[in-house]
């Protein structure tokens, strides 16, 4: 982060505290490959000529990523910068600048990154980061899914519900909404793959969307069971297995070897909830922002890339 100006030192404490946004913000500044990701934007970002001039690049991206840390929405963004001097030394702008950029500055960078498909690059950017530091072991794979919830009510403009969401029942309660299907390394709880879906999609009509090809295991839970089998073969040949836990059978209880190999199966795939804690209880990140699948599944790929940074945030820091 730049060196605070003068005029806002003025207004630091001689001992300020440091907070947990703080905290968290300069551990991001450490973590997130900078330039890596300007240079996959760079080629489509606008560049200076003889009328107004473009907001520095990464000045956009540092404001792109605290709205997907703290769950700003383009206005309320614009306004945090101009009330909060945390946020706007990790943009590098100062309050005293000639511009600032407003709510349709930041609306068309985000607008230009879903164009160009750019969440899907960045993510893919940071995925081979963490292959580069040997983070990913790509041996076996964890899929799960879970609900994003979607405005269910009429009360706007078009007078109905998002078309591209709908309802499906969890237990006794119905949810409306999309759903986001993920991959995981099973080693590391790293995301590999990110899928979304409208809420009423099997889960394991994506499992094959969740992998990438070159796992010899993929671990689900009672979603991704099939045909009352625990073990199957993805593939034709045979050469990825499939395991989910075992299912009562009609009328009947599980006999203890089933009931073990379900214990340590559930064992094994908690670490791909971790992602889904980032995602809900770091960021905030329970209710979709957007209207229709692709732009709420741009954001999600975002989310999980930024995630993938923190949660190998200590060996990142220590590299």
């Amino acid at each position: 982060m730049k060196q605070v100006s003068l005029a806002e030192a003025a207004f630091i404490p001689k001992r300020a505290k440091k907070t947990r946004k703080n905290e968290f913000l300069e551990t991001m500044e450490s973590v997130v490959p900078w330039n890596r990701l300007k240079a996959l934007i760079e080629p489509h970002y606008p560049k200076q000529g003889n009328g107004r001039q473009p907001m520095p690049l990464e000045v956009m991206l540092r404001i792109h990523f605290m709205q997907q840390w703290f769950g700003y929405s383009d206005p309320a963004m614009e306004e945090a910068l101009y009330d909060m001097p945390l946020l706007r030394n990790f943009a590098n702008l100062d309050v005293f600048d000639d511009v600032m950029p407003d709510e349709t500055t930041i609306l068309r960078f985000r607008h230009l990154l879903e164009k160009h498909d750019l969440a899907e690059a960045i993510f893919n950017e940071v995925k081979a980061l963490l292959e580069e530091k040997k983070l990913f072991m790509k041996r076996g794979t964890i899929v799960d899914a879970t609900i994003i919830a979607a405005p269910s009510s009429t009360k706007n403009k078009a007078k109905e519900r998002d078309p591209e969401m709908s309802s499906t029942k969890k237990g006794n309660q119905w949810h409306f909404g999309m759903k986001a299907h993920i991959g995981v390394d099973a080693d590391s709880a790293l995301i590999h793959t990110v899928h979304c879906t409208t809420a009423k999609e099997a889960d394991i009509t994506h499992m094959e969307a969740c992998t990438h090809g070159e796992e010899t295991v993929v671990l689900g839970d009672r979603g991704y069971h099939k045909q009352n089998r625990t073990i199957e073969g993805l593939e034709p040949e045979g050469k990825v297995t499939v395991l989910t836990p075992s299912k009562k059978p009609a009328g009947g209880e599980l006999n203890s070897l089933e009931k073990a190999f379900s214990v340590v199966l559930s064992s094994m795939r908690a670490v791909v909830e971790h992602p889904f804690r980032v995602l809900k209880c770091q960021f905030g990140y329970r209710k979709v922002r957007y209207r229709g699948i692709k732009k709420n599944n741009d954001q999600l790929v975002t989310l999980f890339a930024l995630a993938n940074l923190w949660l190998v945030r200590k060996k990142l820091r220590l590299a």
